[in-house]
């Protein structure tokens, strides 16, 4: 039942899974792994979720696994099995298991982050929980917002369509990669077009999820490095089979994650990548013991916005209270980067969390510390969207990009200096966030 990676094709391994094979048999570095088809899970036992909710489901890594007994629960006794004998043939290690759905990696829907990922799965039994927690997560709700309003976006106020029958789900288990360093990197359209990478401590998700800024590097066409340090204050590792968030010490945190050469020789492993592949790449990257590889590539469904900075802000003067006292001036005009094109114009909603979902309102400027996939559905009626933290290649960033919504991110302490109900006006063309 199970399919080594290098024999895995779209059909019944997902676009995902079938890019790592192409670079796997190109000789380029990919951790081994093997492929659980969509023809070896079992069938949707239950209806998908009705669409439109913005309750969210857990966060990635976190999924509850079909309750014991269930129909979606069992996996069939031969794949367990081999699933037992290729982990003793490589010795059990820690793995990850990560989802490549049919819709997933596509050169028009990236599904950035709506399926779940679950890192440093250690013995049979994990895994078998994993794969089926994985392959739940096909109807999360955060995964069926994503195609409903996504991938068949509404059109003369009829009602969005959901995928056919033909939506499925395959797995990759995969020897985790006890990164040192991970990171994103998009490929440029052509050869006088520059590399973008982003990159932080530890495993990729600090990265992809927007759980912190990263460092971020440019590598121009002519081989000039140009980079952004960040300040990075956490880092997430392994440790037995937990992935925790640990802090880095202060004299780290702005250490640059790449050195000139590193980065240089990521920019061409890209190019490479983009040659074999055809066109530009979302490449996500680990290093670990000095080695570089390669964890997914997919096509980029929309490139992220030129940067174009602002060089001041502009203070609101300070005006008397009515007791004839100074009021403390507060800033007019906020910046970070441009990650989602457009302007919006609306009244400020500050979300802290998951309890406060249920406040937002259409046409809502989202101010927020960092978004993680579960806050997909919110993207669906907000009008614009601000983080205090995260990249331009994040999940978050891609798909406000895929929605057409204008995002701006790494606006400092954004969350504390706007309050809701403010009237904002966004400009992620200059990167402006203007009260």
């Amino acid at each position: 039942m199970l399919i080594p990676l290098h024999a895995a094709i779209t059909p019944t391994c997902g676009p995902k899974a079938a890019t790592l094979s192409t670079l796997l048999n190109a000789g380029l570095p990919v951790p081994n792994a093997v492929i659980v088809p969509t023809t070896a899970l079992p069938p949707v036992a239950t209806a998908p979720p009705l669409p439109g909710s913005i309750t969210p489901p857990p966060r990635p890594g976190t999924t509850t696994p079909p309750a014991p007994g269930s129909s979606a629960c069992s996996l069939p006794e031969a794949l367990v099995s081999e699933l037992g004998a290729w982990l003793g043939s490589i010795g059990n290690p820690p793995v990850a298991v990560r989802s490549s759905a049919t819709n997933e990696d596509t050169a028009t829907t990236s599904a950035a982050g709506q399926y779940d990922t679950f890192l440093g799965v250690q013995g049979l039994s994990a895994v078998t929980t994993a794969v089926r927690a994985c392959w739940s997560s096909l109807w999360s709700p955060r995964a069926t917002n994503y195609r409903t309003a996504f991938t068949n976006p509404p059109s003369d106020g009829e009602s969005a369509v959901e995928l056919g029958p033909e939506l499925a789900m395959a797995v990759v288990v995969q020897e985790l990669v006890d990164a040192e360093v991970s990171g994103v990197m998009f490929t440029p359209a052509d050869a006088t077009g520059s590399t973008l990478i982003e990159a932080s401590w530890g495993l990729g998700p600090s990265v992809v999820e927007g759980r912190l800024t990263p460092d971020s590097y440019k590598v121009t066409a002519d081989g000039s490095v140009i980079a952004t340090i960040a300040d990075k204050p956490t880092a997430l590792y392994r440790s037995g089979s937990e992935v925790l968030a640990k802090d880095i010490p202060t004299e780290r945190r702005r250490t640059p994650t790449l050195t000139t050469e590193t980065a240089t020789h990521l920019a061409a492993l890209g190019n490479q990548v983009s040659q074999l592949l055809g066109g530009p790449q979302d490449i996500e990257w680990a290093i670990a013991d000095n080695k570089l590889w390669l964890l997914q590539s997919r096509p980029i469904t929309t490139p992220p916005p030129s940067t174009t900075p602002i060089s001041s802000t502009a203070p609101i003067p300070a005006a008397p209270s009515p007791s004839g006292a100074s009021r403390v001036p507060v800033p007019a005009t906020l910046t970070g980067v441009p990650a989602s094109r457009g302007t919006a114009v609306g009244p400020a909603r500050v979300v802290r969390g998951p309890q406060d979902f249920a406040d937002v309102r259409p046409g809502d400027i989202l101010v927020c510390r960092c978004t993680d996939p579960a806050w997909t559905p919110l993207l669906t009626i907000v009008a614009g969207v601000i983080t205090e933290v995260g990249g331009v290649l994040s999940h978050a960033a891609i798909v406000a990009r895929e929605r057409g919504i204008p995002a701006i991110v790494s606006v400092p302490e954004a969350t504390t200096r706007i309050r809701t109900g403010t009237p904002l006006t966004l400009d992620a063309t200059t990167g402006a966030v203007h009260l």
